[in-house]
């Protein structure tokens, strides 16, 4: 894929970047090194490749699942600065 295929100045309003003329000839080399280098990927035969979607053997490592009360019912509500019926009275947000 040659240079002319992109326009530096339309990517670089996406980006919000001013660019000099001098970086611009410099992005454009960089970006057509960066297309090749993907076109060279592309000619690679994947036929017989399966789909990794992770490259390293991982598995989660969570934490067992376990029910526990964390305070005394009752214990907590007589502090809050509003209460009603045995729940926590917050300012209405909407």
């Amino acid at each position: 894929m040659s240079s002319d295929s992109f326009d530096i100045e339309k990517i670089a309003l996406l980006a919000r970047l001013k660019l000099t003329d001098e970086e611009k000839t410099r992005l454009g080399r960089q970006f057509a090194g960066i297309l090749e280098h993907i076109d060279r990927l592309n000619q690679l035969d994947t036929e017989n490749v399966e789909p990794t979607s992770l490259v390293l053997p991982l598995q989660n490592v969570f934490r067992e699942d376990v029910v526990k009360q964390t305070f005394e019912d009752g214990k907590y509500l007589p502090l809050a600065p509003r209460q009603d019926k045995e729940h926590y009275e917050v300012p209405q947000i909407l």
